[in-house]
């Protein structure tokens, strides 16, 4: 059914008028959307993603089996210093992490990202620090579902769409509840936070105006801008209550001793921080290389070491070592040399597609490069090749009222709340990297079934 699907969508677009009205429509709204990202569309596409009801139906199970594990292993971590050792959780971090943010979900607001194919469905990724995208992909869907084409399409076919700014508030209602002991001190203040001059800011603009439109005062502010009296963290005079962090810890390491307040706050519990600090252990990548190795196994139940084996791609961290692989002893590092073909090398903890060796593009000589680069950093991983996901998307050029069909790398990509599923974008790029701050779009993922 999704081909047929797909197809007819595209035939509806040789319709030139259809098509035509179409884009106009779409360039129109996603700059008054604020669908712009550095000073680009977001979303140049004239077609959402589709997923059929029975697809959602498994990855919506398949996410809610894996997180339960990565909360396993938060859990773990908490207790064991050789789970942070394996993470790669640095000291100071550790210190972060230690400190209680006043509610037990590990990564409240999280994102997997994910490439579903017909005879498999992988995951590839977890951010579980502060995960972009809700509010942008909730706008798109608005768009893309009132676009000419669709309207359309859905004479011939029903489709849903998601949306996940609602929940996103739900979540921080839902902390901050648990953070008060069960019941709100008042009618709290949320702050968004993060650097300045982000191109991100078009987001936190989406969110500030939904979280007033419902009721709850906002602001959008930066460390720099935050004080902390030792009762009450303030923005320019404003008390906050509810920190939505988006503030990656990395980049918060640099300036912490210089603006130190929100940290402050949190340690002594006057703020409700979402997603807090203790994101960072299942945001680190090694996550993958603890669910998938054998020495960790005691840590799920049955479910989830069948979803690990299905759906987590092989991972280690890329250390001189023998370690297992499908039940063989193997020396880490040759075995990487030797099979490059099917494995990429990546950063523990950096985003935005930096710093990632993929095996299969790379020349024997770039590939040893590599793996010179990733051991001298000590902070690596070697990950095993998962199918991708290719479709032909109709995509805007350059040219005044033009487009043509472009094949895209497909990164279906669930939002997760409190661990369930509430929404989803998906990530398209021509290259092998889906990730829109490397130069990728995305557009919105609709659920679709015949009539």
């Amino acid at each position: 059914m999704l081909k047929e699907a797909v197809a007819y969508y595209h035939s509806l677009l040789e319709d030139a008028d259809l098509a035509g009205a179409s884009r106009s429509m779409l360039d129109e709204q996603l700059e008054s959307s604020k669908l712009i990202f550095g000073g680009r569309r977001l979303a140049p596409y004239l077609r959402p993603h589709f997923v059929t009801e029975d697809d959602w139906a498994m990855v919506t199970a398949t996410c809610r089996t894996i997180f339960g594990s990565l909360q396993k292993v938060k859990d773990a971590a908490i207790a064991d210093d050789t789970i942070l050792d394996e993470l790669g959780v640095t000291p100071v971090e550790r210190e972060l992490i230690k400190i209680d943010p006043g509610y037990s979900h590990v990564s409240p607001t999280s994102r997997l990202d994910s490439f579903l194919i017909e005879d498999s469905y992988s995951y590839v990724e977890l951010n579980g620090e502060s995960p972009a995208g809700i509010a942008f992909s909730d706008s798109a869907s608005e768009i893309f579902s009132r676009l000419p084409v669709m309207e359309k399409f859905a004479e011939k076919y029903n489709y849903r769409k998601l949306e996940g700014s609602s929940k996103l508030l739900d979540v921080l209602i839902k902390c901050y509840t648990q953070f008060c002991g069960g019941t709100m001190k008042r009618s709290p203040v949320i702050a968004i936070v993060d650097l300045k001059g982000l191109p991100t800011i078009k987001e936190f603009e989406l969110f500030h105006d939904y979280f007033e439109a419902n009721g709850y005062d906002s602001i959008i502010c930066s460390p720099d801008e935050l004080h902390f009296d030792g009762s009450r963290l303030t923005c320019n005079g404003v008390g906050i209550d509810i920190v939505y962090k988006r503030l990656l810890v990395n980049e918060y390491l640099p300036i912490m001793d210089e603006q130190p307040d929100l940290l402050d706050a949190y340690r002594a519990g006057a703020i409700c921080m979402v997603n807090s600090f203790r994101g960072k252990l299942v945001h680190k990548k090694a996550v993958f290389a603890v669910l998938t190795n054998e020495r960790y196994r005691h840590l799920f139940n049955a479910a989830e070491l069948e979803a690990i084996a299905k759906h987590i791609p092989w991972t280690r961290v890329f250390r001189d070592e023998r370690t297992e692989n499908k039940g063989e002893s193997i020396d880490l590092v040759e075995w990487t040399r030797s099979n490059s073909h099917k494995l990429v090398l990546k950063p523990n903890d950096d985003y935005g597609g930096n710093g990632i060796f993929i095996g299969w593009n790379s020349t024997p000589v770039e590939w040893d490069e590599a793996i010179a680069a990733a051991l001298a950093d000590g902070d690596y991983l070697v990950q095993e090749r998962v199918k991708t996901a290719k479709e032909l998307f109709p995509m805007l050029t350059d040219k005044e009222g033009h487009w043509e069909m472009v094949e895209q790398l497909v990164d279906l990509d669930p939002l997760l709340f409190l661990g369930e599923v509430g929404s989803a974008f998906t990530r398209l790029s021509s290259t092998e990297l889906a990730n829109v701050s490397s130069g990728g779009g995305m557009v919105p993922t609709f659920i679709i079934s015949e009539k």
